[in-house]
């Protein structure tokens, strides 16, 4: 989407992929040490070993790069930030709910700037340790008016929401029966014509030739599904922006065509 402006937000070429490098600095790092010492291991070689030696590179080069040119395409090139998929109206509820990180708020709020905007954080120091989330949050500070929260309790009445987003961020809850607590609570707050809106990467084949062994740190598409079931969600719609990302459409019962 380039340079263009979202009325008013502007989200630059390169902010997502740069993120990625700076708040997990410390991998590139040792990967660009290994990098160097693999390659002046290589020099060292006789002659008819070498071939192997920058097979070996090859192989361990490859997933650092195509993990970062995917992350180019998807969080730079594609669509996702326009939010097309969020369909707001003008006096909606919608809740936007994060795991510590949050850079869609504002663009929610600056592209339908009419809408009821809440804003919930469950980042827990406690469970999520990972130093990339704790670097994040220095660099992108709460969305004004946000709600720290547990996953197991949000602080709404039953049916309040238009719509309650979760995007890239119920992934790190990683036990499942925690998750299904979450999205029950997402449910229970959710009006009964409402919607939930879950974005993610998922555990398949396009995002393991991305990310490598990264995508485990994902969710397969059939653990996903049997959460949103056993969370009494009716209808579950999967839409594809991109290869590599999937937006599921939730509803508390099934629509009639």
């Amino acid at each position: 989407m380039g340079e263009g402006k979202i009325r008013g937000m502007e989200r630059k070429v390169g902010v997502g992929v740069w993120n990625i490098i700076r708040f997990n600095w410390h991998f590139y790092m040792i990967s660009l040490f290994s990098l160097l010492v693999l390659t002046v291991g290589i020099r060292l070689l006789p002659e008819t070993l070498r071939v192997y030696g920058l097979i070996l590179l090859f192989l361990f080069t490859l997933p650092i790069v195509s993990s970062l040119l995917v992350s180019f395409y998807v969080y730079d090139l594609s669509r996702l930030y326009e939010m097309k998929w969020l369909e707001a109206e003008n006096g909606n509820n919608i809740l936007n709910v994060n795991a510590g990180f949050d850079e869609t708020s504002a663009i929610i709020k600056s592209k339908y700037p009419h809408v009821e905007l809440s804003v919930c954080d469950f980042y827990d120091r406690e469970k999520h340790t990972e130093i990339s989330i704790r670097r994040a949050r220095k660099v992108y500070p709460p969305y004004a008016g946000t709600l720290q929260v547990k996953t197991h309790k949000l602080p709404f009445v039953e049916g309040y929401f238009d719509q309650v987003l979760a995007i890239l961020s119920a992934h790190e809850i990683r036990d499942k029966r925690e998750r299904i607590q979450f999205f029950k609570e997402l449910n229970r707050v959710t009006k009964a014509d409402g919607r939930v809106v879950v974005v993610e990467h998922l555990r398949d084949l396009p995002n393991f030739l991305a990310f490598s062994l990264g995508f485990f740190h994902f969710h397969s598409k059939a653990d996903w599904m049997s959460s949103f079931v056993e969370s009494d969600f009716e209808s579950v719609v999967e839409q594809k922006i991109t290869p590599f990302i999937s937006i599921f459409i939730l509803n508390r019962y099934a629509h009639s065509s």
